[in-house]
C-alpha cells in the first residue's frame, strides 16, 4: 500500500535502574511476536505531560512504581502503518523504582526483567533505544549517587 499521508506521534518512557553488588541493572521488556526487547514507553493520554506519560507507561509495562530522576533526551524515527508514515519522537527519563513488582507488568509484554547494562545493549532490538541506555549509563557513572538520593 502506498503512503498517502504523514502524521506525527509522541511517546514517553524510562530507563529504570537499580544498583546491586554485581553492578547496575536496568529493566527491559520482551515480546515474543514480533520479537522485541525494549524500554518501557507509551503514548500520552489526553492532557498528560511527558513526565506523567513516562511514569504511567513505565509503571504499567513494568509493574514497578517509579520516580523520575532526570530527563535523558529524545529519539526520533519513522515508521509506516497502513497508508500513513509516522514521524515519531520518544522522550526518555532516568528513573528509579520506588515499589511494585515486575510480576505485575501488563499484558503488552510477556517478560519484564532486570538486566546488566552490557546484556541490555546486546539484547535490545533498536539502535536508537540502545543510545538512550548508553546515555543513562554515562549519567549514572558521572553521578554515582542518584539525584533523588542526594536531595534527601
Amino acid at each position: 500500500m502506498a503512503v498517502k499521508r504523514n502524521a506525527r506521534a509522541t511517546s514517553a518512557g524510562g530507563v529504570v535502574y537499580r544498583r546491586t553488588p554485581a553492578g547496575t541493572e536496568i529493566v527491559l521488556a520482551h515480546r515474543r511476536s514480533p520479537a522485541l526487547w525494549a524500554l518501557p514507553k507509551g503514548t500520552p493520554a489526553r492532557g498528560e505531560s511527558l513526565e506523567e506519560t513516562a511514569l504511567r507507561e513505565t509503571a504499567e509495562e513494568t509493574g514497578l512504581g517509579v520516580e523520575i530522576e532526570e530527563p535523558l533526551g529524545a529519539i526520533s524515527y519513522v515508521f509506516v502503518r497502513g497508508s500513513t508514515r509516522y514521524f515519531k519522537t520518544v522522550h526518555f527519563f532516568l528513573m528509579r523504582p520506588i515499589g511494585g513488582d515486575l510480576a505485575d507488568h501488563d499484558h503488552e509484554f510477556d517478560d519484564v526483567r532486570w538486566v546488566p547494562f552490557s546484556e541490555a545493549l546486546r539484547l535490545m532490538n533498536y539502535p536508537t533505544e540502545r543510545s538512550v541506555v548508553e546515555l543513562a549509563e554515562r549519567a549514572l557513572a558521572a553521578a554515582p549517587e542518584s539525584t533523588a538520593q542526594r536531595a534527601r
